[in-house]
């Protein structure tokens, strides 16, 4: 069974996240799987210690996380859900990397606490996922919820058309909380992009995603695309925005400015981060 990973560092933005995961695997019918990475120093006493006692401290450490998860799992609503817990010892990438190599994972859920952009998302460990790795990964903001019927844009260049089958398969995945499934594609048109290209953009879409209703809606690149892009995601009340990891492309610099910083919380419940 596909699983959905959740980063987990016992904070309240972390248990938001397993919450809004748990909802996701209801719906989905996936399992989950809650992960802590305890840091290679972690629980070390430099006088003291010894092999006994950092084996003391690492059995804590997961019976910790077990009875935390669990404050979470009894609701009667995830009862039915298929929930296991992970501490492995390293920096938090290597121990997500580690166990994507080995499990078949569909997303990663990590929580944040603050406003987002894309550089600049609240929290290190948000950020390096994001950055250095190439699992998608959806971000949730401290206290947003799994909206029963989810509107869900994409913002796109259409250069970014060219998903791996990784994020084609997250993304499809995303798209079966909206029913009947629906995707609100915004597209930012470069002045000089004509109309063949734009028309060959939305076929690439339809093609990755069939079965999906699109709806297209376009803005031009002229200087002030941030505003419209904001306006755009309040007024559709967006409550999943995608956005596709490439650095040189149009929505990816936006949405790492300090101006999209500021608003984005406000108006967006959750981020899934793809990529090329």
């Amino acid at each position: 069974m596909k699983q959905i990973l959740v980063a987990s560092d016992f904070s309240n933005s972390a248990g938001n996240a397993l919450k809004y995961a748990l909802s996701l695997a209801k719906i989905l019918q996936m399992e989950i799987a809650v992960i802590n990475a305890i840091h290679p120093t972690e629980g070390i006493n430099n006088s003291t210690y010894n092999a006994i006692f950092i084996e003391d401290y690492y059995a804590k450490k997961r019976s910790a996380l077990k009875e935390w998860t669990e404050t979470f799992t009894q609701h009667e609503d995830y009862k039915d859900i298929p929930v296991k817990t992970i501490c492995d010892v390293g920096f938090l990438r290597s121990v997500i990397t580690k166990y994507t190599e080995y499990h078949a994972v569909s997303f990663l859920v990590m929580g944040i606490t603050g406003a987002t952009g894309i550089k600049g998302i609240v929290g290190s460990n948000a950020s390096m996922a994001v950055t250095k790795m190439r699992i998608p990964t959806l971000i949730v903001p401290l206290e947003s919820v799994l909206s029963t019927d989810p509107i869900i844009t994409l913002a796109t260049d259409y250069k970014t058309a060219r998903l791996s089958v990784r994020d084609v398969k997250a993304l499809n995945q995303i798209l079966k909380v909206s029913k009947p499934k629906k995707l609100k594609v915004l597209h930012v048109s470069e002045r000089d992009m004509d109309e063949k290209s734009i028309r060959n953009g939305e076929k690439k879409l339809k093609d990755l995603i069939p079965s999906v209703e699109i709806d297209f809606n376009y803005v031009d690149d002229d200087g002030k695309t941030s505003n419209e892009i904001i306006d755009f995601i309040e007024q559709n009340e967006t409550d999943i925005l995608c956005l596709v990891k490439r650095n040189q492309n149009i929505i990816y610099r936006l949405f790492a400015s300090s101006t999209v910083n500021e608003v984005l919380n406000k108006s967006v419940k959750a981020i899934l981060v793809l990529h090329e």
